[in-house]
């Protein structure tokens, strides 16, 4: 599914961006849907990037504490932006979205790691969240 792996991608540059600039990822959300409606060289925000970004947006803090405490010997700090927003992304919809089949997260995860990120983020971003997978049936708890 192209559409999807453009949402995801999409989804990720606003987490990045919110991230690296300080700024809510609504706030960066809604700025991308403005400027999607009055530039037209601005691709459109698709309703699944929405999606993404909103339902992280609602449970940040609980992926937030997923990631410091499955992340061996990284905290959320030590990890390059890219790396944490992309484990952001994918803990998200790997949790909470029923509808994608978990090896579909977890690849693009990987794949989005390999084009943004370190020769050595790949394995990463696979291994936290393999285990956060692993691990999913306790982890769904709401806040």
């Amino acid at each position: 599914m192209a559409a999807r792996n453009t949402a995801r991608k999409r989804a990720f540059q606003i987490l990045f961006e919110g991230d690296h600039r300080g700024v809510d990822v609504l706030t960066v959300l809604a700025d991308w849907i403005r400027h999607a409606r009055t530039d037209n060289r601005q691709p459109p925000v698709s309703e699944y990037t929405m999606q993404l970004v909103e339902g992280y947006a609602e449970r940040a803090k609980r992926i937030d504490e997923l990631l410091t405490q499955y992340a061996v010997g990284w905290t959320l700090d030590r990890m390059p932006v890219v790396d944490r927003n992309l484990l952001r992304l994918g803990a998200y919809e790997l949790i909470w979205v029923d509808e994608t089949p978990d090896a579909v997260v977890l690849d693009e995860a990987v794949q989005l790691a390999k084009e943004f990120s370190t020769e050595e983020s790949p394995a990463f971003v696979n291994g936290l969240l393999g285990r956060l997978k692993d691990l999913k049936p306790s982890l769904r708890r709401e806040d």
